[in-house]
């Protein structure tokens, strides 16, 4: 009796280990597709660095760019990836959101258009067509730009994700919303030249183009595994910072799928651009609320102390 009441012992000891050490469960939700922006993601779950935390992340793709932040504020995903010009446009409309963690510091976002149609400078799109990539975004920031950069009379087209096809076809001009680091590579390697307009030279202040945001929901269930989660991406900067190529390797790893020639030169050109700290700048996002608020992208004054999660 002595023996099998040990064996049962035993055998729940077994059955409830897997649990002890799987950690704390995270989904975090892409903005897009897994591409090297999310490099440091990857890394951190590659080199064991959220396991180190005791916890375990789900990295699931978004089916429209803009599920992420709305799943986020209603507790369906744990973390998203997003932007910080549309998280502070949800913020105006509503939804309860917190930034927790910078990953890309300065845009990447562009005005972008093939080399060959001769526009030298931004009022040269005056009476164009003008593509767009994400509706209650980019259409936004176009409306920006084109008015501080005297754009008069141009008809704004919705061209999703069809970047090339729609410049090369003529369907558009130009498109707001291509990545200098990204979509560039991609347009060279099909033997074409883009140019562009860096988006903060050009009048707009500049933001975080990527960042972690999460809902109250996950905050208050999940605080220490988020905080878990955002030390580990750090780690994970860090190492991209001091290892680039072995970065790189482990992402391509973990993304079999990727395009190995486009994605190490969007790598090079994307990691000045990464994150130094963990840490948002609140002077630089209360700056482009009070811009977006200038200039209608959202209706009311956003104060960005709420918006930014205090660790």
């Amino acid at each position: 009796m002595k023996k099998i009441f040990i064996c049962l012992i035993l055998a729940a000891s077994l059955i409830s280990t897997p649990n002890l050490w799987a950690g704390q469960k995270l989904t975090l939700m892409l903005d897009w597709f897994p591409n090297v922006d999310h490099l440091p993601i990857y890394v951190a779950d590659e080199k064991g660095y959220f396991k180190d935390n005791k916890i375990e992340v789900k990295i699931i793709s978004p089916s429209e760019t803009s599920d992420a932040l709305k799943l986020a504020a209603s507790g369906n995903v744990d973390i998203a990836v997003s932007y910080q010009p549309q998280t502070i446009i949800a913020a105006d409309r509503g939804l309860h959101l917190k930034a927790v963690a910078p990953l890309v510091v300065h845009p990447l976002t562009t005005l972008l258009f093939l080399d060959s149609k001769g526009i030298n400078q931004p009022s040269d799109l005056s009476g164009k067509k003008i593509g767009y990539t994400v509706p209650g975004l980019m259409d936004i920031l176009l409306k920006a730009f084109a008015s501080i950069n005297q754009i008069q009379n141009y008809t704004p087209v919705n061209v999703g994700f069809t970047i090339l096809p729609s410049l090369v076809s003529n369907k558009v001009d130009a498109i707001m919303g291509p990545f200098k680091t990204y979509e560039t590579v991609g347009m060279a390697q099909h033997g074409y030249t883009a140019r562009f307009f860096e988006l903060e030279k050009y009048g707009i202040p500049d933001y975080e183009e990527l960042i972690f945001v999460c809902g109250p929901k996950a905050l208050k269930k999940k605080p220490e595994a988020i905080h878990g989660f955002v030390e580990a991406v750090g780690r994970a900067l860090n190492y991209t910072k001091i290892h680039p190529e072995k970065a790189l390797a482990l992402y391509l790893s973990a993304v079999p799928q990727a395009d190995k020639k486009i994605e190490t030169k969007a790598f090079e050109l994307t990691m000045p651009y990464f994150a130094g700290s963990q840490s948002h700048d609140p002077v630089k996002w209360q700056k482009f609320a009070d811009f977006a608020l200038e200039y209608g992208l959202i209706n009311n004054k956003v104060d960005v102390t709420e918006l930014i999660h205090k660790w």
